[in-house]
């Protein structure tokens, strides 16, 4: 039934699709879709504006207009069928890909150098485990326990010449795109994580781009929902590669 109500307007101009407004909304009203943030049902957004806060381009706002009545039930529902929708994906990953199987190379820790003086890094790799993405790390995989957990947007390896040295020793490193992927299961990955291991620090690094500034608070989201208070520091880099800023995250 139509009611006139407050509920959330998105500027399609405004919006960038950084994916700040999606772990925001506890009622799961906002997705990402063809890059650009959308509302999922107007019967499900409570015109509260918990997401206004988090969009850095205004492109989220409050207005009064005559929408579908807000219905708890239909949240409760769609949340539950979105979980267990989400929760399934997983199970079917390692099955078929191999590549999603499980290894340890050996314990977090500085290499052995092999000095490469034309690149001025050193020539041995600081990974210590697979699989690295996001979405296929399963919550209670070994060398989650008790881990230094590095968080990196796919770009930043890419970007920073010396992400192994300067970042990758001694933590367990986890890749992933809030832009491209789904921020609801990442904020439900990292609260399964944190619940499931006895994580000690979290270091995040993203790029300087809009979309990459959702990729500490999905992790602090997890965080919350773990009911977890670990130490985290955000990193972040330019495009060129250069280190802009460290700063630590309020948990």
């Amino acid at each position: 039934m139509n009611v006139k109500r407050k509920i959330i307007e998105i500027d399609d101009e405004l919006c960038d699709g950084c994916g700040n407004c999606v772990p925001s909304c506890a009622e799961g009203a906002i997705e990402i879709h063809d890059g650009k943030a959308r509302l999922v049902a107007e019967k499900y957004c409570d015109g509260l504006g918990a997401c206004l806060g988090e969009c850095p381009t205004g492109a989220l706002k409050i207005i009064e207009r005559e929408a579908d009545e807000f219905d708890e039930e239909a949240v409760e529902d769609y949340l539950k069928r979105k979980e267990e929708s989400e929760s399934s994906r997983p199970s079917a990953i390692p099955a078929g890909c191999p590549s999603a199987a499980v290894s340890l190379f050996r314990t977090p820790g500085p290499p052995e150098r092999t000095p490469s003086p034309e690149a001025g890094v050193s020539g041995v790799s600081a990974l210590t485990h697979w699989p690295v993405q996001i979405r296929l790390v399963p919550p209670t995989a070994p060398f989650l326990k008790g881990a230094h957990l590095l968080v990196a947007a796919d770009c930043a390896p890419v970007a920073h010449p010396r992400f192994h040295q300067d970042f990758l020793e001694g933590k367990t490193v986890l890749l992933g795109c809030p832009k491209f992927d789904d921020i609801n299961e990442y904020v439900q990955r990292f609260a399964d994580i944190f619940a499931a291991a006895e994580i000690r620090k979290v270091t995040v690094v993203d790029m300087e781009v809009p979309c990459c500034s959702a990729l500490p608070r999905i992790v602090h989201k997890g965080m919350e929902m773990a009911g977890k208070n670990i130490p985290m520091e955000e990193v972040v880099i330019a495009r060129n590669g250069e280190i802009l800023r460290k700063h630590s995250k309020a948990s």
